[in-house]
């Protein structure tokens, strides 16, 4: 089963009848939140979850931006949402170049926590309108779902098996090249990139549009990388949401990776972990 769904496909699903679990997660780093968004007009059935409550917790002495939520909170936005383990979800967030940050960080929670039929809006909600398709801007009230969060289905990295994996593995940047170079840092308190680490922004794996490029694309951009079926690979970010994207970007290449969900705002919480600067691994 594929891990995205084409505004198209989609489209024909719902005008079938065959209505999977639709969750908006649109989200921009600090930005308020995007309820007022959702509320102005989002796809027919969608109800709203709130990725800096819902999908992660309060940031701690010595942790990420986003940790990982509880599973009480987590568990319960799923299941007000209308989420069960025996329906399908699609997740999308506002989608355009540059996204689908937040869908894949729903995407990559409920597959951590054990739904088997998770997919995101390829485009997102810039695909769905770009379609033609109508937006709605009622409030549904979904009967409650039954999902349960049992953590383990994706792995995960700690600080200590990122910096491992740097050396005998592949371990990818998913933030812009000159924030990996150390040249700006916008949001975390040092510049740099975890020693060993290769940089692989996640713009890159959209097209111009701001959909996936073609799982035969993104081979070829991993493969460039170091990253092949079956080699060792992870993935980190600022904070864990957008190497989230670059998870199921490799996912659609055919190659599984693990989150480190801390990332670099995790790894500069702590000043004894090295830094490395500059356009090489270090």
């Amino acid at each position: 089963m594929t891990a995205i769904i084409s505004a198209a496909t989609l489209a024909s699903d719902l005008a079938a009848g065959s209505a999977p679990v639709l969750l908006d997660v649109r989200y921009k780093p600090g930005d308020p939140p995007g309820l007022p968004l959702y509320q102005q007009g989002h796809l027919p059935g969608a109800v709203y979850i709130d990725l800096e409550s819902e999908l992660a917790a309060k940031p701690a002495a010595g942790t990420g931006r986003h940790p990982l939520p509880s599973l009480d909170v987590f568990g319960a936005a799923m299941r007000r949402a209308g989420v069960s383990s025996g329906r399908p979800v699609v997740v999308y967030d506002a989608g355009g170049l540059g996204g689908g940050w937040a869908a894949a960080r729903c995407w990559w929670l409920l597959r951590w926590a054990g739904h088997p039929d998770v997919r995101v809006l390829d485009g997102g909600l810039a695909a769905w309108e770009a379609a033609g398709n109508p937006l709605s801007t009622g409030t549904p009230d979904p009967d409650p779902g039954d999902f349960t969060p049992s953590p383990g289905g994706m792995p995960t990295l700690d600080a200590d098996e990122a910096a491992a994996l740097a050396r005998h593995g592949i371990l990818m940047d998913a933030r812009a090249a000159e924030r990996y170079r150390g040249e700006v840092e916008p949001l975390d308190p040092v510049a740099g990139h975890i020693p060993g680490a290769v940089s692989a922004p996640t713009t890159e794996n959209l097209t111009d549009a701001g959909t996936f490029r073609s799982p035969h694309a993104l081979t070829e951009r991993f493969e460039a990388l170091g990253a092949t079926p079956g080699a060792e690979v992870g993935v980190y970010c600022g904070s864990g949401v957008s190497a989230a994207q670059e998870v199921l970007a490799l996912h659609l290449a055919g190659i599984d990776a693990a989150l480190y969900v801390g990332s670099w705002s995790e790894w500069t919480a702590e000043s004894r972990r090295p830094v490395a600067t500059g356009p090489e691994r270090g």
